[in-house]
């Protein structure tokens, strides 16, 4: 795999690769309680795509799991994964697909072709024994996990469900000197906050392997944050284009980390 430098101009203003979100083909928008819709209608329905069917290239694979009671799993499908993939193909050489995103549980002996897992809302997961199993052996196998959206006292149940994962994990701060932030695009600070409460500052936390910081990081944890939300809603200028570009420059960075560790 071949990865291109990004330039200067490219890392000051990633949002503006979304300016013309029409070629996107989106026919669907997410609204915060995860509910698609068309984007010329008032109804709001829930549709989950088929999956991409492996062909080698990159797909970009969301956690699917049981909701008992509120959910939270598929906020900002399927948009964020296009915008996000959009700007993998503009800034990288990934042969990223596009048009096209996969659902899986950790349980799916499918997800091991796919290295790198997203799981959105981790203060709602409860994950069976088989899905508990299942990302334990992913993990393993040199799988990346990237958790995303939750904040305040929603810690408490992801603690509770990653150990029973990892029982012996120590999960570590991470700061900007980590090469998970530069990766791709060199980050000079980790200033964010969780965009629905500016209050509320970001943490950036993860787990490696073996618990020893000098190998792989296998699951990065962002607390108090929501890269998701603020990459899907990036061509509606809905949140600051800084803040934006940051959560796109995560992202970004996490994938070739995941691919190159």
């Amino acid at each position: 795999m071949r990865v291109a430098t990004p330039s200067h101009m490219l890392a000051a203003s990633l949002v503006a690769v979304l300016s013309a979100t029409a070629a996107l083909g989106l026919t669907v928008h997410i609204d915060r309680a995860g509910t698609a819709r068309p984007l010329d209608s008032p109804q709001r329905y829930v549709r989950q795509e088929p999956n991409v069917p492996y062909d080698g290239r990159f797909t970009f694979a969301r956690i699917r799991y049981t909701v008992y009671g509120r959910s939270g799993w598929e906020f900002d499908y399927p948009t964020m994964e296009r915008h996000l993939m959009t700007m993998m193909r503009e800034v990288t050489e990934l042969d990223a697909h596009v048009a096209g995103s996969n659902i899986h549980t950790f349980d799916d002996p499918e997800l091991l072709k796919y290295p790198i897992a997203y799981l959105s809302e981790p203060g709602y997961w409860i994950p069976s024994d088989s899905e508990a199993e299942g990302l334990r052996t992913y993990l393993a196998k040199g799988g990346f996990l990237i958790v995303d959206d939750f904040m305040r006292g929603e810690w408490y149940n992801f603690e509770r469900q990653i150990r029973r994962v990892l029982p012996d994990a120590r999960i570590e701060r991470l700061t900007v000197e980590h090469p998970v932030f530069d990766s791709f695009f060199r980050l000079e600070s980790l200033d964010m906050s969780y965009p629905h409460n500016q209050f509320l500052k970001a943490e950036f936390l993860g787990i490696h392997e073996n618990n020893d910081p000098g190998k792989r990081l296998m699951v990065v944890i962002n607390y108090n944050n929501d890269i998701g939300d603020y990459m899907e809603w990036s061509d509606d200028n809905f949140w600051p284009v800084n803040i934006t570009n940051d959560a796109y420059k995560l992202a970004i960075n996490y994938i070739i980390y995941g691919l190159t560790h």
